[in-house]
């Protein structure tokens, strides 16, 4: 009986699947992908990224290029269209709108994933560094952008969809964002 007990406990414990997800931003598409192992695409969604096109530098206002790690999660157990200032949960939520509009009060909701560049000199350190722009996926107010250059610099998602995504990845999921 013990022989059995322990090879289920070893089954469950070191026979498990062993795979990793990964995200893939593309920009021409203006789609995201989560991938399995690298390679295959088990999910995929719209996003909205910088009406400024992409760059690394700060103040730019552009989305950053390049290998990233997602460093931060932030909004775990927030309702959805939760609006956050500074990273913080403000007990608002926001209106979300539907049509093509772009609204002068440009809102974070729901989820933050927030990305740190990998390569020095390219979006990590000194005037290119991803973590010190703020650059995020997170939920927005303005849905009837998705889709479209929009954003102010982060990847911009429908809120529903970043809250499934945020459940799916952990903190150091690789995100890659390509033309």
């Amino acid at each position: 009986m013990k022989v059995i007990k322990f090879f289920s406990i070893f089954l469950i414990l070191y026979c498990q699947p062993v795979f990793t997800y990964s995200i893939l931003i593309d920009i021409s598409e203006q789609r995201l992908y989560l991938k399995k192992n690298d390679s295959t695409v088990i999910k995929s969604y719209s996003i909205s990224s910088s009406f400024l096109g992409e760059g690394q530098v700060e103040n730019s206002f552009k989305t950053p290029l390049g290998n990233h790690i997602i460093a931060k999660k932030i909004g775990e157990n927030a309702d959805i269209g939760t609006i956050f200032k500074e990273r913080v949960n403000t007990g608002r939520i926001a209106s979300i709108i539907k049509e093509k509009k772009d609204i002068a009060d440009d809102v974070i909701t729901s989820r933050i994933m927030w990305l740190e560049g990998i390569d020095h000199g390219y979006n990590k350190g000194g005037n290119v560094d991803s973590f010190n722009r703020f650059i995020y996926i997170h939920g927005t107010a303005e849905e009837g952008l998705i889709g479209s250059k929009a954003s102010h610099g982060c990847i911009r998602m429908f809120n529903d969809d970043v809250i499934e995504l945020f459940k799916l990845v952990n903190k150091g999921t690789k995100v890659n964002i390509v033309l």
